[in-house]
């Protein structure tokens, strides 16, 4: 039997799109360090980018963990 979302119970939507937003955090943020690091090693031109991407590497992070905590440093 395949399901369907609206076959879900609430409980079970809310879990999964949970998870698809930490996986999805997660990605963004891999995406941002990796960028940082190619800029650092001089793969792509450097314009202050490598610290502004990590910087939203760790705000997507905390957000992921705690969508309503806004982090004091990253």
């Amino acid at each position: 039997m395949l399901l369907t979302w609206d076959s879900l119970s609430d409980e079970q939507q809310v879990l999964l799109a949970r998870e698809a937003l930490r996986r999805a955090a997660d990605s963004i943020a891999g995406q941002a360090e990796c960028l940082a690091g190619e800029i650092e090693s001089g793969v792509l031109l450097d314009r202050g980018g490598p610290d502004a991407l990590r910087l939203l590497a760790a705000l997507v992070r905390a957000s992921a963990r705690d969508p309503w905590a806004m982090p004091a440093a990253a």
